[in-house]
């Protein structure tokens, strides 16, 4: 019915005989509203400072901070830093194993073996190996049950909150068993 207008105020196009009075009343509400737009000119400047004026007044949202941290965050949250961690360490093993083959830099697991027990101290060394043996058993055992939960079981709350219990018993578990291996 409004096809044919193309400005407001201009209703040239409407036939007499479609327009009733509630047409009436929709266009002159419809013309009414697009007059009461106003455009300025405005330097960037004062751009600017309409967007913080109005930054003043807009509400903060409180993101995080209203929820109670669950479990299912934290477990989340360690599992993809396990995971990069434990990514990086094997790469850079990996790639300086790499170039030290391509250039003849001489570096060997014997070597590697020797200057570690002659230079790191033993507290550094049981860091080290506690920090890997429970990064590793912790993204084994929450990879598993991210497994369980691809094939559609323990997807309930109640499942999900069991799982995560399970995968840190697997965790202390796991982890105290490699560590003293």
């Amino acid at each position: 019915m409004f096809k044919n207008v193309l400005k407001p105020g201009i209703v040239s196009g409407l036939r007499p005989q479609v327009m009733t009075s509630n047409t009436r009343g929709l266009m002159a509400s419809f013309i009414r509203r697009q007059s009461n737009v106003v455009t300025k000119k405005t330097t960037a400047q004062e751009e600017y400072e309409l967007l913080v004026s109005q930054r003043k007044v807009r509400p903060v949202s409180p993101h995080l901070t209203i929820y109670q941290p669950q479990l299912t965050w934290y477990l989340s949250s360690v599992h993809r830093v396990s995971g990069v961690f434990l990514g990086l360490a094997f790469y850079a093993v990996t790639i300086a194993f790499g170039v030290s083959t391509v250039f003849g830099l001489g570096m060997s697991t014997e070597n590697l073996v020797q200057f570690y027990n002659e230079k790191i101290p033993s507290w550094i060394d049981l860091t080290a190996k506690a920090g890997f043996a429970y990064l590793f058993a912790f993204h084994f055992g929450n990879g598993i049950r991210h497994l369980i939960w691809d094939t559609g079981k323990e997807l309930t709350l109640k499942g999900v909150y069991r799982t995560g219990y399970a995968v840190l018993g697997l965790t202390a578990i796991m982890g105290s068993y490699l560590l003293t291996w």
